[in-house]
């Protein structure tokens, strides 16, 4: 397996530790989506393929369709989506996406919990290229698809890891490459089962018990707050 691949694997049962908290942060994408492109998924890429993460995470259709209405109306929340880079204890890059309606909030509490937990918030740019930004996309490709040409066409695209699983394929690929694949897999009609940005660490750093704790305290204050939408570090995934 590819080191995407399993630094997102690793990652999956850490993210979203609450429904609930998965739910908002969802909504606010969505609205953040219907504002760009509008409320009609047919013509919106990013909100059908927001639609599909909500579906695989169990948010339920009414909730979908509150933020779509919250996005259309007139005093409705201006939400953004800001950075935040710095690093955390033992100098372990970190890398926040927030999306908020309040920036001054947003970052007074994110240099908060920085500075809290042993850390100090950086510019922009000062961790960020430790990072790769790639697109990662699950789908179900028809019975009896040849995996190998499948691959080979996708490679094509520039899809740089290709997994086929018992539920379907998970593929990543340069940030760049993320509506061009979006609208490959519809035209051929594939179901889109999810898809989304992320950031893989270009090196990791591997600490002891205690120090990896007090990075994992950082991480999880900021998880914690509604603005934020991820995080990501150089912390070196434990070993399963």
């Amino acid at each position: 397996m590819g080191r995407a691949f399993e630094y997102r694997k690793a990652r999956k049962m850490k993210r979203w530790g609450h429904m609930a908290r998965t739910f908002t942060r969802l909504g606010r994408e969505i609205e953040i989506a219907v504002k760009a492109g509008g409320s009609d998924p047919s013509g919106n890429t990013r909100l059908r393929v927001l639609i599909q993460n909500a579906k695989a995470e169990n948010m339920p259709k009414e909730n979908v369709e509150r933020a779509i209405k919250r996005a259309t109306e007139k005093d409705a929340a201006d939400y953004k989506e800001v950075i935040y880079e710095g690093y955390g204890p033992h100098g372990v890059a970190v890398m926040v996406e927030t999306a908020t309606d309040n920036t001054n909030r947003t970052v007074a509490n994110v240099r908060m919990y920085f500075n809290k937990c042993g850390g100090t918030l950086g510019n922009s740019g000062s961790v960020g290229f430790m990072f790769e930004h790639k697109c990662t996309y699950k789908f179900v490709a028809p019975a009896g698809t040849d995996m190998e040409e499948l691959e080979l066409e996708m490679i094509d695209l520039g899809v740089d890891e290709f997994y086929p699983e018992e539920d379907g394929v998970t593929v990543y690929a340069p940030y760049e490459s993320f509506g061009a694949l979006q609208k490959w897999l519809e035209d051929r009609g594939y179901e889109i089962v999810s898809g989304e940005s992320v950031r893989i660490p270009t090196d990791t750093k591997e600490l002891d018990a205690e120090q990896r704790e007090a990075v994992e305290k950082l991480v999880e204050k900021l998880e914690e707050d509604d603005d934020v939408v991820n995080v990501y570090t150089t912390l070196k995934e434990e070993e399963e």
